[in-house]
């Protein structure tokens, strides 16, 4: 009789909080379908939350190992210009990689697959190479926005034909996208974004699945495309296995919003939160003061002004307006830092969520069934937009353009956040979001099926 032992998988993700959540989801995910699971972080970190929060996992979660990769120093200019300190942080993590090897090496255990994060495809893949065992690329993004950068190459390849004067870029076999929803980095052979991206894009081939935190229903008809139809031949299976399911966080610490939303009624609030990296300028902090103020909804504020929570210093009275917090104190709750945004979308007084549609944050979402209004940033987030707004989850505002771009007014934030919280078909559809995304991660359904049959092609008799 042939007998089993359980794999051993190594999780390597790269920086900032919207690519550490993930893998800390799926680690537990594993771990509970007795899998030994050992994550590997980088140290330093760039931001205080991320620091925290591995700390905190790994305190609540002893089951899971852990390995440190040890950063080699950055050879950065200090006079050189200013870029992403997390797109330096993915490209140091990169320099680093050759410390990998004998870091796996060390472990007791023998390693069954390593499930890394995309950008750190190219560098990973030799070692898993040299190790013997599959290496599973891991996307924190849309499948939409997937598909865009696995054909980084071609469009770098020929940036004359897809430059700022088109319209969209049309990959044979999927939906065209709208070159305005495209970030302009991406088309820029010169920015460091678009080296990363290109670079692990080429390594895809190799990888044997892109896992990818979403669900069969959400994008029935893209990843049908692409693994029945094979648009993209070169492209491994893409592996849904989303909504990655909420790990159990203590309620240690003083989360004062708790009390704040046991008093408040049934969806009668609006949460707001931009993400981890984006820093809304002063000019359009003001604005949203006056929307909110207009619209007389209540509503959760989690209020960011730098790109890296190290730097955020400022109180909440250095931020806004006296008058704005006089008027909206016994309707308003502004958080400063980090909260435990999925504990937020669960609570039954949240009624609508502005969102950055950074994709965590829609797969939040979705697994609560609450419905967006999406205020795209930068990145990815305007080719989410679209495809929150395909899947009936929410609403995008086009002429809103990149929220850096322009200065949406106050009176524009309130007639569509009336829209949000008013429209009963865009509720309706946003529970039938929630419905779809509890059956796939159910026994049996579409994502518990996918990730059942990837831990059971890892494992290795004996």
């Amino acid at each position: 009789m042939t007998t089993t032992k359980p794999p051993h998988i190594a999780l390597l993700p790269s920086a900032g909080m919207g690519h550490l959540m993930p893998y800390f989801r799926l680690a537990v995910m594993l771990a509970k379908r007795n899998c030994v699971v050992t994550l590997v972080t980088a140290q330093p970190t760039v931001s205080a939350a991320e620091s925290d929060h591995i700390s905190s996992f790994l305190h609540h979660n002893p089951e899971i190992n852990h390995l440190e990769l040890q950063l080699t120093p950055s050879s950065q200019q200090a006079d050189s210009a200013p870029v992403d300190p997390f797109f330096l942080q993915f490209d140091l993590i990169s320099q680093s990689i050759h410390l990998l090897g004998p870091l796996l090496s060390s472990s007791s255990l023998p390693l069954s697959a390593m499930f890394v994060d995309f950008v750190l495809l190219a560098k990973t893949a030799p070692i898993a190479k040299d190790l013997h065992i599959p290496m599973y690329a891991v996307s924190t993004t849309s499948v939409q926005f997937l598909s865009l950068m696995a054909y980084a190459p071609v469009l770098a390849s020929n940036l004359t034909k897809f430059n700022t004067a088109s319209t969209e870029i049309k990959i044979p076999g999927l939906p065209p996208m709208a070159m305005s929803s495209i970030p302009p980095t991406l088309l820029d052979p010169s920015h460091i974004f678009a080296s990363i991206i290109v670079a692990n894009a080429q390594a895809l081939p190799g990888a044997e699945g892109i896992l990818m935190n979403t669900f069969e229903w959400f994008h029935e008809s893209m990843l049908s495309a692409l693994n029945k139809d094979r648009v993209m031949a070169s492209l491994p299976p893409i592996l849904p296995i989303g909504p990655l399911e909420p790990y159990h966080i203590p309620r240690d610490g003083d989360h004062f919003y708790r009390s704040w939303l046991e008093n408040q009624p049934s969806e009668s609030v609006v949460y707001i939160s931009f993400g981890n990296r984006t820093a809304m300028s002063r000019d359009q902090v003001r604005e949203l003061e006056k929307g909110l103020e207009k619209v007389g909804w209540r509503f959760c504020w989690n209020l960011k002004t730098t790109k890296v929570d190290k730097d955020d210093h400022d109180d909440v009275e250095d931020i806004l307006s006296d008058i704005f917090l006089k008027r909206t104190k016994n309707k308003g709750l502004i958080i400063r830092g980090w909260a435990d945004q999925q504990e937020i979308l669960a609570h039954p007084a949240i009624g609508g969520f502005v969102s950055h549609c950074g994709w965590n944050s829609m797969m939040e979402a979705a697994w609560q069934g609450v419905p967006v209004l999406a205020w795209p940033q930068h990145g990815d987030q305007k080719v989410n937009a679209k495809a929150v707004e395909e899947a009936g989850l929410g609403l995008w505002e086009r002429d809103w353009d990149w929220g850096l771009d322009r200065i949406v007014k106050g009176e524009e934030i309130e007639r569509k956040i009336v829209e949000l919280m008013t429209d009963e078909k865009l509720r309706e559809g946003a529970r039938k979001v929630r419905e779809e995304s509890r059956k796939a991660v159910e026994s049996g359904g579409s994502s518990d099926r996918v990730l059942n049959n990837v831990i059971n092609s890892v494992v290795v008799p004996f």
